[in-house]
């Protein structure tokens, strides 16, 4: 048992996409409207999305669409997906959805007093609040111990990134044995891995578990069935 007051050990990072939500083709068509109004041209290829940062992203998607991906043209880019994710809040609580256990899996961790619940996206910080608010998810995570995909371009370091606001926000120190990334692609494992934290791959995504296992992943689970019991064990881990 946890102490009275004692501040949790473990710090849990959790992916959205394809983890906790999907916008189920929502995500496409913001991209669609939001880089003619950015960039002053259709969008006629978009990168690979799955694991990657937005910085990442962006960055690319401009290159194979013959414009520069300068600091202005990437901020203005980021600036029109976010005004359309804000449009889009309704199309995306009609046609997307949280995940099965979802919701129910952050609420039984938010009641462990063993670990602290944050965030590690690519998705931009306003596009993933956004994302979590359309689904009533906001409320289990803390998303200024988090970090996202414009603060960094490397999936990696945006572990050290989220250890580094945990520890200033709460003022305990998330060693990588007590960090545990939780996503759903082999992206995502990576990131666990040359960062130097555990991880729990869901296969709630495209990536089947035995891909997630080759990737590296030691704890794969189908769904979010048994992911409260699983991260809230790892949890009391000293």
């Amino acid at each position: 048992m946890t102490a009275l007051n004692e501040p949790p050990r473990t710090l849990l990072l959790w992916d959205i996409d394809h983890t906790l939500i999907e916008t189920r083709g929502v995500g496409r068509a913001i991209y669609d409207r939001a880089f003619p109004a950015a960039t002053g041209k259709p969008l006629a290829k978009l990168a690979n999305v799955s694991g990657r940062t937005e910085l990442d992203i962006m960055r690319e998607s401009l290159r194979v669409n013959d414009i520069e991906p300068t600091e202005a043209m990437v901020g203005s880019l980021a600036a029109a997906l976010t005004k359309g994710y804000e449009d889009a809040r309704d199309e995306l609580a009609t046609v997307g959805r949280a995940l099965p256990g979802a919701q129910e899996t952050l609420a039984a961790l938010a009641d462990d007093p063993t670990v602290h619940q944050a965030v590690l996206s690519g998705n931009l910080r306003a596009v993933s609040r956004i994302k979590l608010e359309v689904f009533g998810l906001e409320g289990y995570l803390d998303l200024d111990s988090s970090a996202y995909g414009d603060d960094h371009a490397s999936r990696p370091e945006l572990v050290k990134i989220a250890q580094g606001r945990a520890r200033e926000r709460i003022g305990s120190r998330f060693d990588n044995a007590h960090t545990v990334l939780i996503g759903d692609t082999p992206n995502d494992v990576q990131a666990a891995l040359t960062a130097g934290v555990r991880v729990v791959a869901v296969a709630t995504g495209k990536s089947a578990e035995d891909e997630l296992r080759e990737a590296g992943a030691a704890v794969v689970l189908a769904d979010l069935e048994r992911a409260a019991e699983v991260l809230s064990e790892l949890g009391e881990v000293r």
